[in-house]
């Protein structure tokens, strides 16, 4: 097997060659939706829609355009990324509606901003956060809560989700800011629960998990409409896993986060198809086919980061992985033209389920922001950039 480099290094001109198209691209998009939270596209099919702050995606756009600008100079992506911070500004505002997201939310943007400019507003929009997500910890069964919602019977649902493993990185980045272990302690409880009830055997994904209060054990696993059902392996709560666990390892040092990560990148590697394009769920039936660009795009981002912190010779295999899916989704499904608002399509929500969540429902082969967001994050790693949005220190 081809070290990491030599793989690099033998696509160096398909990177250059398309992060020229990004840029070219993004630097006419971020004028045309300076005042917009993205995600995804309106009914015209090429120009951005806008989504309310409170909304899990909001902080991707913004995200995206700290990326740009931190790697380009190029100051119109950093007042979009400022124009987003204030836009959210809205979210801080009603602490009771915040969730377990606010990572995916903030440190993207306020994080990384403040990682570049040194801005202690959005230090401080990242440390609100940051303690939003801590306070949702479950004392006793070590884990985060999800959403905010209760059983039918009036209990409260101790349910986790695969995403928050995404999520982590947020406190890890506050204890790190202010040392305070508080917050690197609560992340890896959860992660540490992750492991143990969120990973099965072979390396698939529960995506939902409703958990004994007291002990953290599970009560039942959930279907909520993202993958075909309960037991099956939706392909995008695989790739929050695998990125997730391999961040957690970047901030921790413990062996047993790079694990976890490597034991679900092959299975996802085994399971995506010979084309490189993810389906939506790995055991869903062969037909209908629905892809997802964005389990692909973040898969591709911690196999990078798993190359990266492995010996040379094993990490060339996931390094290999990362660049047949980047290559093969942008070439099928990649729009770089500057006219056109959208960047990435076939995108998919979630696995639409005849009597349960109707095709026209289920938001299948959409663009969907972070899907690119994910996208242009790889490219620039495997270009060299040294900058990840979702570790703690100054550069």
């Amino acid at each position: 097997m081809k070290t990491y480099k030599q793989i690099v290094e033998e696509n160096k001109a398909w990177l250059e060659e398309t992060f020229a198209k990004i840029d070219k691209k993004l630097s006419a998009v971020t004028l045309r939706s300076r005042d917009k939270l993205v995600d995804g596209v309106g009914p015209d099919g090429v120009t951005h829609k806008s989504t309310p702050p409170r909304n899990w995606t909001s902080g991707f756009w913004g995200g995206m355009n700290v990326l740009m600008y931190e790697h380009t100079g190029n100051e119109d992506y950093l007042l979009t990324a400022k124009r987003s911070e204030e836009l959210l500004d809205a979210a801080l505002g009603d602490f009771e509606g915040l969730y377990h997201d606010v990572g995916f939310m903030w440190h993207i943007l306020s994080g990384a901003l403040y990682r570049i400019t040194g801005d202690e507003k959005s230090k401080n929009r990242n440390l609100f956060a940051a303690a939003s997500l801590m306070s949702r910890f479950v004392l006793g069964g070590n884990f985060i809560r999800a959403w905010n919602t209760a059983r039918p019977e009036g209990e409260v649902a101790n349910w986790t989700i695969i995403d928050c493993m995404m999520n982590l990185p947020i406190l890890y980045w506050a204890s790190d800011l202010i040392g305070d272990d508080r917050f690197k302690r609560v992340a890896m409880a959860h992660a540490d629960n992750a492991i143990r009830c969120h990973i099965r055997a072979d390396g698939s994904v529960a995506h939902i998990v409703e958990h004994d209060r007291e002990t953290g054990d599970v009560y039942k696993f959930i279907a909520k409409n993202q993958g075909l059902n309960a037991d099956s392996s939706w392909s995008r709560g695989q790739s929050w896993a695998l990125y997730g666990f391999v961040l957690s390892y970047i901030h921790t040092g413990e062996k047993r986060y790079l694990d976890a990560s490597k034991r679900v990148a092959n299975y996802f590697i085994a399971n995506v198809c010979d084309d490189w394009l993810p389906r939506v769920d790995f055991r869903a039936p062969a037909e209908p086919v629905y892809y997802d660009s964005t389990a692909g795009m973040c898969a591709a981002c911690g196999l990078i980061e798993l190359a990266k912190n492995l010996p040379e010779d094993e990490g060339g295999y996931y390094a290999n992985a990362a660049i047949n899916l980047l290559r093969a989704l942008s070439e099928k499904f990649g729009d770089f033209n500057p006219d056109t608002d959208v960047m990435i399509s076939h995108g998919t929500v979630r696995y639409p389920i005849p009597g349960v969540i109707a095709y026209e429902k289920a938001g299948v082969h959409i663009p969907i922001i972070y899907g690119e967001y994910y996208f242009v994050e790889a490219v620039l790693k495997l270009l060299g950039s040294e900058f990840n949005p979702w570790m703690s220190k100054k550069k």
